[in-house]
């Protein structure tokens, strides 16, 4: 039969895609490589039908692929009799760990069928979430920015596993750039915050992007754009600001990020349009 890789979307249960949804109903085993995926899950499944995999605390490379041989060997019956799932947060193939399981597989398990059903991930969703639109024409580049990481190059970037957002936050403004953050963007665990301060993200947090554009950048506009009063900005979800807790986090938070971690797992979750960042932000800091 079929091994399924599912996404489940950002966190939401109800973004899960309607053929997400039904490839879970139907299979008979739905492996979760993690807390966070298997929370989304279960309201899916049911726990009896959930199949949890370990995976090492660790970023030792033979214990990681020792893990995924593991787990391999576990799902591969199962998918040969049946029809079996791994879900993921976000799209399968966007900084997933299923791509771990898909090539060992192939490698040691040939026989078994695979097949992805996408999810919504946060290189799309997250426009959303942080009221940007990405117009036609628009580049976008994708870069990781952890441990206070701060990629430069592009015009327009997105930014994942952004844990230190003040020390980022100070290279890209040094650089020229205009940032807005999002952290656990249409998830159901933790306080969704969306703003442009680096200050109420002091404390770090694995689940947090951000979008930042080259200040003053000079794009071309679409046409509808002169429909748009001067002043108007659309408004985005309801902005909160998260409590300052310790540099490391509560245990919780420390075990969902060794778990992502671990595992490669990155919750692709959510989000002034692309040609209009820099004054949007201007406009927002000048209520």
């Amino acid at each position: 039969m079929t091994l399924y890789g599912v996404g489940l979307g950002p966190g939401e249960a109800d973004l899960l895609t309607v053929r997400g949804r039904e490839v879970l109903e139907r299979a008979d085993v739905v492996y979760s490589p993690g807390r966070l995926s298997r929370s989304v899950a279960t309201e899916h499944v049911p726990d009896s039908r959930i199949g949890d995999l370990d995976f090492p605390m660790t970023r030792d490379e033979d214990e990681l692929r020792a893990a995924w041989r593991e787990a391999a060997a576990e799902i591969a019956p199962r998918a040969r009799e049946g029809t079996a799932a791994f879900v993921t947060l976000g799209d399968p193939n966007v900084y997933s760990t299923f791509g771990h399981l898909r090539r060992t597989l192939s490698a040691f398990h040939p026989d078994v069928d695979v097949e992805v059903v996408p999810g919504v991930s946060a290189v799309t969703a997250f426009t959303t979430a942080l009221g940007v639109e990405v117009a036609a024409g628009s580049s976008l580049a994708l870069r990781e920015a952890a441990r206070g990481a701060a990629p430069t190059g592009p015009d327009r970037m997105v930014l994942f596993k952004v844990t230190d957002v003040p020390a980022t936050h100070e290279k890209l403004e040094a650089a020229g750039y205009d940032v807005v953050y999002g952290r656990r963007l249409y998830m159901e665990q933790g306080e969704t915050v969306v703003t442009d301060e680096p200050d109420e993200l002091a404390d770090r947090d694995y689940y947090t992007l951000a979008y930042a554009e080259r200040r003053d950048l000079d794009s071309e506009l679409p046409a509808t754009a002169a429909f748009e009063s001067e002043g108007r900005v659309t408004d985005g979800p309801k902005v909160t600001s998260s409590e300052h807790s310790d540099a490391a986090g509560t245990d919780v938070e420390r075990q969902e990020i060794a778990e992502s971690e671990a595992c490669g797992d990155v919750a692709l979750g959510s989000g002034v349009a692309v040609d209009g960042l820099g004054s949007a932000l201007r406009r927002r800091r000048s209520r």
